[in-house]
């Protein structure tokens, strides 16, 4: 019988407008460091390594809408960031340049959106 072939998740690639942009916002929010970047491509890793985030620039990019409507741009995955403090977090992520989405369907979590529009959610165990 064959061996099967070995998966390791590497990174996950949000497309956006402007990719070094978007890095640069979750660079700051997580406190991890550029590994890669090409013109319209970057990928940041956590300074112990491990799976990263990539961002892709596309021309035709639409921002997805939150929470999600018929016939809108639908967000295709969202990120979960747990913190320590969930007041102290939303406030640095704000001064990054994320939006407070407008719904927030949960006390102990916060929906924001990136600069790209891409929703997130920060949460408190």
């Amino acid at each position: 019988m064959a061996r099967a072939p070995r998966f390791s998740l590497s990174t996950v690639v949000l497309d956006c407008q402007d990719a070094h942009a978007l890095a640069e916002f979750y660079r700051g929010l997580l406190s991890w460091e550029v590994a890669a970047t090409e013109p319209e491509w970057v990928l940041i890793r956590p300074p112990g390594g491990g799976t990263g985030l990539s961002f892709q620039a596309e021309a035709g990019y639409l921002p997805p809408v939150w929470p999600e409507r018929a016939a809108e741009q639908q967000k295709m995955l969202h990120l979960d960031i747990q913190v320590d403090d969930l007041e102290e977090a939303v406030a640095c992520a704000l001064a990054l340049g994320a939006t407070l989405a407008g719904f927030q369907p949960q006390d102990d979590v916060r929906v924001l959106l990136d600069p790209a529009g891409h929703p997130f959610c920060l949460w408190i165990d």
